[in-house]
């Protein structure tokens, strides 16, 4: 009784810590860029960096109001093409398929979760580029022409918001499909047995049963999704801008600029910047995403309560 005791309490200990050391290393990264962009947070209210336009460093203006928005569209527009892919992927896999098919199809999704960023990008610029370039956005100027903010606004070479979106979308979809399988499968069989024995359809049965259970942990790899969408650079870099964009898209066919790829420009690319824009372009990025996943929280707390209740 004693070891088992001890043994619990070394478990428990060790968990805490773990805990601790994660929260604080988060706050040494968040104390260190403060640090580190203070000059530039002190010199511009920060008002006027979120929704300032105008970027001209050498002027001393730093309006970080086109990057943000270029990185809450290309996301939003990600997330919008892969979850319903992602969750009808998922559930196939989880109530549909055979043990020969999950066999197949997991192992190819694993694969496609390991593959690195830099290589769909490379993808995106040899295949989705010209996709979106020939085809989608002469279709969209002849058919939503009159249609706001679909509309192609300026001549559109592929390099565009629609075409680093899709990059994205392939990217987060086998984390979503693998995170939202295992909710999925977590539904106790009870639940679906006592769903057919009522009468209801395999299909009604995941629609009003399984789902509305599963959908906090659904919720969760969504936010995963979001989190590793917003901070990717490759698949802007090779697909969604110019060298130097600072401009509100106006459409999805419109180049764009996200905080990520801007980060890389501004320190690799641009020199003679002040000193500590570096580090409060990260602070920003680093706030975005935090604020993203803090609203996709609140939504997953809302849809447990509501489940439970």
């Amino acid at each position: 009784m004693f070891m088992r005791r001890l043994r619990e309490r070394t478990v428990a200990a060790t968990v805490w810590v773990c805990s601790g050391a994660v929260t604080l290393l988060t706050l040494a990264v968040v104390v260190a860029l403060y640090v580190r962009a203070r000059p530039v947070l002190t010199a511009h209210p920060l008002g006027e960096l979120l929704t300032g336009t105008d970027w001209e460093p050498a002027a001393g203006h730093f309006g970080f109001r086109p990057f943000l928005v270029g990185t809450l569209w290309v996301t939003l527009l990600a997330m919008a093409l892969a979850t319903p892919v992602c969750l009808l992927t998922a559930i196939y896999l989880a109530e549909y398929a055979g043990p020969r098919a999950r066999a197949l199809l997991l192992p190819l999704i694993d694969v496609l979760a390991g593959i690195p960023s830099v290589v769909y990008g490379l993808f995106g610029v040899l295949v989705i580029v010209p996709l979106v370039g020939k085809y989608l956005a002469p279709w969209a100027a002849q058919h939503l022409g009159r249609v706001p903010w679909l509309a192609p606004r300026d001549f559109c070479t592929g390099y565009s918001l629609l075409a680093g979106a899709l990059v994205l979308a392939l990217m987060v979809i086998p984390f979503i499909v693998a995170v939202a399988e295992q909710v999925l499968r977590g539904v106790p069989e009870a639940m679906r047995e006592a769903s057919l024995a009522l009468g209801a359809t395999q299909w009604q049965t995941v629609r009003r049963v399984v789902l509305p259970n599963a959908l906090p942990g659904i919720i969760t790899g969504l936010i995963l999704a979001i989190s590793r969408a917003a901070g990717e650079t490759a698949p802007i870099l090779f697909t969604g801008a110019t060298f130097f964009l600072p401009h509100l898209p106006g459409s999805p066919m419109d180049a764009t600029m996200a905080l990520p790829y801007h980060i890389y420009v501004i320190s690799t690319q641009v020199p003679g910047m002040p000193s500590g824009i570096q580090y409060g372009t990260v602070l920003v990025l680093l706030a975005f995403v935090l604020g993203m996943n803090l609203i996709a929280s609140l939504i997953r707390s809302r849809a447990r309560a509501r489940r439970q209740w």
